[in-house]
């Protein structure tokens, strides 16, 4: 009961929706048709304006040298142009980026970036430190106290049955006497 009651029944029926969805989509499609032939005629007549036809038929070898340097020149010119153009937007966009930062730290929301695990050698690190290269490889190890660790004196485990022979009868007692001094 709780299912039924919490999903409302639809207003309009599935058939009516499904007509209608399709309406908009083909609503859609011949609006971005249109939108297209517009852009296209617009992109023809401002070529059109900018671009002159070029009358190549009844020229001389030398009119069309002359043509294709005076060609060359303009584009030349259009280079410079576009370099400038592309030059000053990148600048801004710098510009941009850093008054953008700017209002952040001032507004006290930074946002702080994912950072991800990298695995750095020490010379690396220290070159990343010192904001230049290590000329010489700085070995830690070489800082650390060494410890000699003092070996325990073990008997060698040798058959016993070796040793009661070896220690029975006088010889015997004076070895265990000479090793107790």
């Amino acid at each position: 009961m709780s299912a039924a009651s919490s999903k409302p029944k639809p207003k309009i029926s599935a058939s009516r929706r499904l007509f209608l969805k399709t309406k908009l989509l083909k609503r859609a499609m011949t609006m971005l048709e249109g939108d297209k032939q517009e852009r296209k005629d617009e992109r023809d007549k401002t070529l059109g304006e900018r671009v002159p036809v070029l009358q190549m038929s009844g020229l001389s070898l030398q009119d069309l040298q002359t043509l294709c340097k005076e060609l060359h020149q303009k584009i030349d010119v259009v280079d410079e142009d576009r370099y400038d153009i592309a030059s000053k937007v990148s600048k801004n966009s710098k510009e941009i980026q850093d008054l953008s930062q700017k209002i952040f730290e001032l507004k006290g929301k930074m946002k702080r970036p994912n950072l991800r695990r990298v695995r750095v050698s020490a010379d690396a690190m220290l070159g990343a430190l010192f904001s230049s290269k290590v000329k010489e490889s700085v070995d830690f190890k070489a800082n650390l106290k060494t410890v000699k660790k003092e070996e325990e004196k073990k008997e060698e485990v040798t058959d016993w049955r070796k040793n009661v022979d070896a220690m029975s009868g006088m010889e015997g007692r004076k070895k265990l006497f000479d090793a107790g001094q």
